[in-house]
């Protein structure tokens, strides 16, 4: 049996793994090395995942996604959140829409704070979507604003997918990073604008608040944004002028969060450092586990020839490179509607990369716009898993149909932000080539 087709076998044994509901690490380490076995023999497959798992393990690179993580909790834990929400909605609130714009802003800040979609999704569904409700939004506006909303977490740095992206095409970690952060930017000003638009439309979806505020207690409440406002400056500029790599940043950011977090609740007692040091090893464990399955089965991948083999026809259409950016779109927000970012990256990655890389595109830019491709598909259905964390954490205020139903104009808004990532391909580059 030639090599070529034993990897055929192995990339639709992993599909039908998953389609019956195998856990995706599990599925991609076991096709992986049954798929190595295969092609080079017990024994020289043995020795390749000890390579692998060592390789992987002692890599200093790994070391920025469990302090991004803790970081992450921290801020959660320093009730950067809560803190924000308030700030921004004494800004934004009396607007018609202006608490869902206000989530907005917030998520987008908060993001650059936690680098979790699926913990700021969390934690502004606990805010916002109750003062939602209250003041007559539309359920679907108020649910899908926020499930979108969460997906600007991993845009603006710090992010743990841009790392697990860095990590699976050996690109530079540190540049990712910053590259995110004029596009995170951007994309909450289209969602902003997504929101006005719909509101504008359809005036009843979300009344204007009676509420106001003066302008003292307006610039008042900045300094309730500051200490996070502080971390993102921080982290940004440290990366940008090369004070301090990635590893640096998620450790000066996790300990800043942690200041601030035992400050708020005078002691270490509402912290719960234990719970939160183990909810991110636990974390931390999933996404090692994910990448070190992603990395066995992208060697047998490469030893089979299938990853030359659809790269190489991909490259040798007689077509423009950017039709195949639109097939490789398709195929990932096709992909995103089933699975989970870490899991698309990992399966899709060896293919896509080297055929990017063939056509003359940026390595950085890719790396942008493939991160924001698998966030649009975590609010599509039928997974989109920021729509459950919204309905799971709503505690039966909203149902998964309603969430789902007001994602429509979030998601055209994600789609005009890659075309304009396509066409503009300086949002993404800008900060990267100018860094020390």
């Amino acid at each position: 049996m030639s090599s070529l087709l034993i990897g055929g076998i192995g990339v639709g044994g992993l599909f039908v793994l998953i389609l019956l509901g195998v856990n995706v690490m599990v599925a991609l380490g076991t096709v992986g090395a049954l798929g190595l076995a295969a092609i080079v023999g017990t024994t020289g497959a043995t020795a390749m995942l000890g390579t692998v798992f060592f390789d992987t393990t002692h890599s200093f690179h790994f070391s920025v996604i469990p302090l991004f993580l803790l970081m992450g909790f921290f801020a959660m834990r320093a009730g950067l959140g809560e803190d924000l929400f308030e700030a921004t909605t004494r800004w934004f609130g009396n607007l018609r829409g202006g608490l869902a714009i206000s989530t907005t802003l917030g998520a987008a800040a908060f993001g650059a704070a936690s680098g979790s979609s699926v913990g700021t999704a969390t934690v502004f569904t606990k805010l916002a979507l109750p003062q939602m409700l209250s003041r007559g939004y539309d359920k679907s506006l108020a649910s899908a604003s926020i499930a979108i909303a969460g997906t600007l977490a991993v845009m603006i740095p710090p992010s743990a997918l841009v790392v697990v992206y860095g990590i699976l095409t050996d690109s530079s970690i540190g540049s990712l990073l910053i590259a995110g952060f004029i596009p995170g930017i951007v994309f909450a000003i289209i969602l902003c604008g997504a929101i006005w638009i719909t509101v504008w439309r359809k005036p009843e979806l979300a009344p204007i608040e009676v509420q106001t505020f003066t302008l003292r207690e307006k610039l008042s409440s900045l300094r309730l944004a500051g200490p996070l406002v502080l971390i993102i400056i921080l982290i940004v500029s440290g990366l940008y002028l090369g004070i301090f790599t990635p590893t640096e940043a998620g450790g000066v950011g996790a300990f800043t969060t942690l200041i601030l977090a035992v400050i708020r609740h005078r002691g270490f007692k509402g912290v719960e450092l234990k719970k939160t040091l183990l909810e991110t090893i636990q974390t931390s464990a999933m996404i090692f586990g994910i990448l070190i399955c992603a990395l066995v089965f992208s060697k047998f991948l490469a030893l089979s020839g299938v990853a030359n083999t659809v790269g190489g026809y991909l490259v040798g259409l007689d077509v423009n490179r950017w039709v195949i950016v639109l097939l490789v779109s398709l195929i990932y927000l096709a992909l995103g509607m089933m699975m989970d970012a870490p899991a698309l990256l990992a399966i899709t990655l060896p293919i896509t990369h080297p055929v990017m890389m063939d056509l003359g595109f940026d390595p950085i830019w890719f790396g942008i716009y493939v991160v924001l491709l698998v966030e649009i598909g975590a609010v599509t259905p039928p997974v989109g898993i920021n729509c459950f964390v919204v309905q799971s954490a709503s505690e039966g205020r909203v149902k998964l149909e309603e969430v789902f139903k007001g994602l429509v104009p979030f998601v055209l808004a994600g789609f005009a932000m890659l075309i304009l990532l396509c066409v503009f391909p300086q949002i993404a580059l800008f900060l990267p080539e100018t860094m020390r």
